[in-house]
């Protein structure tokens, strides 16, 4: 079982950066895959960024891409995202998740959420 605390969610304004940080407990850190989400209200939960096991491998919603960082310290058993440029169309509850493959139906453990809200 592995438990999973987001931080570092706020307000910001537009054009302003985030990083939010994603704690996991538990055994074996390095054997999951991470994931970060976001559920703006209204909206069905999307993936924003995802990264391998070894941080070889990262993948980003289209939306983000070249704005948002996923990245991990496996030493640290924490996950992060960097999130520049940020837009108001950005806010919305930021979950983390630890899978099994980088597919959305295979996370499997995930955070409480931290809120991110972007002002224009």
């Amino acid at each position: 079982q592995v438990q999973l605390v987001e931080s570092g969610g706020g307000l910001v304004q537009a054009g302003g950066s985030l990083t939010l940080s994603c704690a996991a407990s538990g055994p074996s850190f390095n054997s999951y895959v991470m994931g970060w989400f976001r559920q703006a209200p209204g909206k069905e939960r999307e993936i924003v960024a995802a990264i391998s096991r070894g941080a070889s491998t990262t993948d980003y919603a289209d939306s983000v891409k070249g704005r948002f960082t996923i990245s991990r310290d496996n030493a640290k058993n924490t996950a992060y995202l960097r999130m520049n440029s940020l837009k108001p169309e950005d806010t919305a509850v930021y979950y983390c998740a630890a899978g099994l493959a980088m597919r959305v139906d295979l996370y499997k453990y995930w955070g409480q959420g931290t809120q991110v809200t972007v002002s224009s």
